[in-house]
């Protein structure tokens, strides 16, 4: 199973498990249709149209709704921490929640007791969360920005807000920053920063950059690197290592923006629609 969990701006939405369906507007779980512009929701549709191009199974979803009141992710939190074992997960991402470091802790702890343990992609205030509870070690990869590889960068900083200045204004030393990461262990094995120029990481070692085709109306759109996670993710559930998994969807990120022509105004569901076309053309290239 890939489970990909994350919480969605939606009031009062009651945690909701189930297979990713892609539809005209969204995703749907378990008949609530949910719109695909978001951050969460775009990752969740790039892991489901990787999967269904493989021809692997959906992957299953989990969201709550959370406007910042913490009900969703505190659902999300105790679920997963109760009843992981039972689920049979292979791979597991965890995105948008809010970060809560006690609650973070116990579904680790459930996963210290599992025989068979999921392979774990972070993001977003998963990744914050990780990162603040010195648990980088769980995790298969990581998927920063550069503000947030800073963040990872800064061994006394427990949320991406408290990062020092002094290392936040070295964001153009990006191999100083994916050093300290790794120096301070606040990285996983993997790691894919996102940016104008893309680096994937191994072991504390830069192993490819990725910065063309180069399309800058991307920038604005707000999901673009969501999609880069979402497609890791399937990559990996179909068996993919998680290595090569980042090279090949950085690329493919790229190359459907290049085949949309997007301009500042477009969403991100007009990069989603060329997402099969790009991985083809990218599977060609790299053989």
């Amino acid at each position: 199973m890939l489970l990909l969990a994350g919480s969605v701006p939606v009031e009062h939405l009651p945690l909701l498990i189930g297979p990713i369906e892609i539809t005209d507007n969204g995703i749907e779980i378990k008949g609530q249709e949910l719109p695909m512009n978001r951050g969460n929701e775009a990752m969740m549709s790039a892991a489901c149209l990787i999967c269904r191009e493989y021809g692997i199974d959906a992957p299953i979803g989990m969201v709550a709704g959370d406007i910042g009141k913490r009900e969703g992710s505190v659902a999300i939190y105790k679920h997963l921490a109760d009843h992981l074992p039972e689920m049979d997960i292979d791979v597991m991402t965890l995105h948008y929640v809010m970060p809560d470091l006690k609650l973070n802790k116990k579904i680790l702890e459930t996963i210290d007791t599992m025989q068979k343990k999921p392979l774990m992609i972070a993001d977003a205030g998963s990744m914050y969360v990780a990162k603040a509870g010195g648990d980088a070690h769980y995790y298969t990869v990581f998927t920063p920005d550069l503000g947030e590889t800073a963040f990872l960068a800064d061994e006394k900083a427990d949320h991406p807000s408290f990062t020092r200045g002094f290392i936040f204004n070295m964001e153009e030393d990006v191999p100083e920053l994916i050093r300290r990461a790794y120096a301070s262990n606040n990285a996983p094995p993997t790691m894919f920063v996102k940016g104008k120029v893309d680096y994937i990481c191994q072991d504390g070692v830069i192993v490819d950059t990725i910065e063309e085709p180069s399309i800058p109306t991307m920038e604005p759109i707000g999901g673009t690197g969501d999609l880069i996670t979402g497609m890791i993710s399937g990559l990996m559930y179909a068996g993919v290592s998680p290595l090569e998994s980042c090279r090949i969807a950085g690329r493919v990120n790229r190359v459907a923006g290049e085949l949309a022509q997007p301009t500042p105004a477009s969403q991100i569901d007009t990069i989603l629609a060329h997402l099969p076309e790009a991985l083809q053309k990218v599977q060609k290239q790299l053989g």
